[in-house]
């Protein structure tokens, strides 16, 4: 697939030397491919939120405390944190089957493990286990993705992704709770483990390998350094944010986090000289894969937040069931992944500025209207509000994935969506520790409203700053040679 534009190292457009033009037809070998990865990649995010429902159930029956059970989530979140930046090396190295197969296998084992697990500890390790298949499943479908698609239709195929980012985690919390009203939690993973075994087999029957396999060397002291690195922030942040607080051990860990990163962002410029290294940073040379990545880090730091704390205010102050909650949650997230493939087309034939500037001002909206709910707010409004911070997502996802990726190089792919898909769980943990920290200082002195309404005037502020970096987006055409 090549066309007649190549990319600067800025992601500007400069001539190429290719003379054909990418076909804008797909094989179908192409579509079976892409279609089996976004159906896996659907299952394995419907997963990860499934569990947050059923947590004071788990305490119950397997007679554990809040703090204990909240591992399987924390122990979850760590794991993801610190094998996806491991994913750009991975992908480089197994082929399309091989990597499919190693991240549906290590799912859909941790998820048998799960339904039999005799007691917590099994089940923290099926969550794990788990967690290894989830880091990979993404980045793999982004990097096929620009591997198979050509240029002209990457925005509406990258629209399809949104469904599976969006629309699980908003079924999560609903299938989650029906579950659980009729069923044992095993039935969670019961429910999960046959659609993940026949995205397995269909995967095995018709995958087909794309793109080429590199030879790169494995540093082994790169991959040390990702477990404090990244585990590190992402513990200490999720802690700070969540039952513990800025306590010392949550503290130690961030501190211990941003030390080893600074050594492992160094080490990964010095392996870049012998083309080893095990995340290649070189992605930040183009300019919109950099705005882009900003654009992604500030919108999740403001949406995980405000993810976090509308259930509790849902639940808290208007006196929802979790079910309910689910329920009214429920329209926003259907909305945003079925508007994905509009706003994929949309790009192709728009570009980036006027979807992201839009989505952008969106989410300040929403988010300033949040900040002045009360204890008397209807519920039907927060309905709509939900529902237009997840327009606003859904135009500012979508054209920001996809002209931060273009401009890279074929052998960035898989780099790039490891850098993307990392820097989003370190983003999502910042947003929640900041947002939360601000809701527990000020509910404590002035009550829940107050803190609630404090913490989403914080996120507004943040989404202002997304505002300003939408206004820089641009169009960028595929890198040379591609």
């Amino acid at each position: 697939m090549s066309t007649d534009v190549t990319s600067d190292a800025h992601g500007n457009p400069v001539p190429g030397t290719g003379t054909q033009k990418a076909s804008d037809k797909m094989s179908r070998e192409s579509v079976t491919v892409i279609v089996t990865l976004l159906v896996a990649t659907f299952v394995v995010i419907l997963n990860e939120t499934i569990m947050n429902v059923a947590l004071q159930r788990l305490m119950t029956d397997l007679n554990v405390d809040a703090p204990t059970v909240q591992w399987l989530s924390t122990g979850f979140m760590l794991t993801m944190a610190v094998v996806i930046p491991t994913t750009g090396f991975i992908l480089q190295r197994l082929t399309t089957r091989a990597a499919f197969l190693l991240a549906i296998g290590l799912f859909s084992g941790g998820t048998l493990l799960a339904a039999l697990a005799p007691g917590f500890g099994v089940l923290l390790l099926a969550r794990i286990v788990q967690a290894g298949g989830t880091a990979i499943m993404l980045p793999l479908l982004m990097t096929t993705i620009l591997t198979l698609v050509p240029l002209s239709r990457r925005g509406a195929v990258m629209g399809n992704v949104t469904i599976a980012i969006s629309v699980a985690p908003a079924l999560g919390p609903t299938v989650s709770g029906i579950i659980l009203d009729h069923f044992s939690w095993r039935f969670m993973f019961v429910f999960v483990l046959p659609v993940a075994l026949l995205a397995m087999a269909i995967g095995a029957r018709f995958l087909t390998n794309v793109g080429e396999r590199g030879n790169v060397k494995l540093d082994f002291a790169s991959v040390v350094l990702t477990v404090p690195a990244f585990g590190g922030l992402v513990y200490g942040l999720s802690q700070i944010g969540g039952h513990s607080g800025a306590t010392a051990l949550p503290i130690a860990a961030l501190v211990m986090g941003v030390l080893c990163m600074v050594v492992f962002v160094f080490r990964q410029l010095k392996l870049q000289k012998s083309d080893a290294p095990l995340l290649d940073l070189r992605a930040f040379n183009f300019r919109m894969f950099t705005v882009s990545v900003l654009l992604m880090v500030v919108a999740m730091m403001a949406l995980f937040g405000g993810v976090i704390l509308l259930p509790l205010y849902l639940q808290n102050v208007l006196h929802l069931q979790p079910m309910e909650t689910g329920l009214a949650l429920l329209p926003g997230g259907l909305a945003m992944g079925l508007l994905g493939p509009v706003v994929g087309r949309l790009f192709d034939k728009v570009g980036p500025l006027p979807l992201t500037v839009t989505g952008s001002v969106l989410l300040v909206l929403a988010l300033w209207q949040f900040s002045m709910l009360t204890a008397g707010s209807p519920l039907w409004w927060v309905v709509v509000l939900y529902a237009v911070l997840s327009l606003g997502l859904a135009l500012l996802f979508t054209p920001a994935f996809t002209t931060g990726l273009n401009p890279l190089p074929p052998h960035l792919y898989s780099h790039g969506s490891a850098i993307m898909s990392t820097l989003q769980q370190v983003a999502g943990a910042a947003g929640t520790a900041l947002l939360v920290s601000i809701f527990a200082v000020v509910s404590a002195g002035s009550g829940f409203v107050a803190g609630m309404q404090a913490a989403f005037l914080t996120a507004t502020f943040i989404a202002v700053v997304a505002v300003v970096l939408s206004a820089m987006m641009r169009k960028t055409d595929g890198a040379a040679g591609h």
